[in-house]
């Protein structure tokens, strides 16, 4: 068994943007979205997202998947967003599948 938990919560600074990092598009779809499409041919059990900065634009950018959200609402780095999740996986036995938000050339075999 699998979960996977997706870190989305940044703001993305260096973007200079107000649009949350994640929903950047890169060849038609967001950065998130690759990353989402990518751990889905894992067929997790769970689909945990980590939001933030933007989490009502990142959740209705996600609005047709099945997913958890999991609010950080406040951004104190990725070791903090990660305890986040802890709640949400109390009653899961398996593994837990950790990945970055903004990782958009991630592969399947990778994973």
């Amino acid at each position: 068994m699998v979960a996977v938990a997706i870190l989305a919560a940044g703001k993305g600074t260096r973007m200079k943007s107000r649009l949350p990092k994640v929903l950047h598009e890169l060849g038609g779809r967001s950065l998130l979205g690759h990353v989402l499409n990518c751990a889905l041919t894992l067929q997790p059990q769970r689909q945990l997202v980590i939001v933030g900065y933007g989490s009502d634009q990142v959740r209705a950018a996600l609005a047709q998947h099945d997913l958890t959200f999991v609010d950080q609402t406040e951004q104190l780095g990725t070791g903090h967003a990660v305890q986040q999740i802890i709640p949400h996986l109390q009653d899961f036995e398996g593994d837990v599948l950790l990945l970055n938000g903004d990782v958009p050339l991630l592969r399947p075999h990778t994973l």
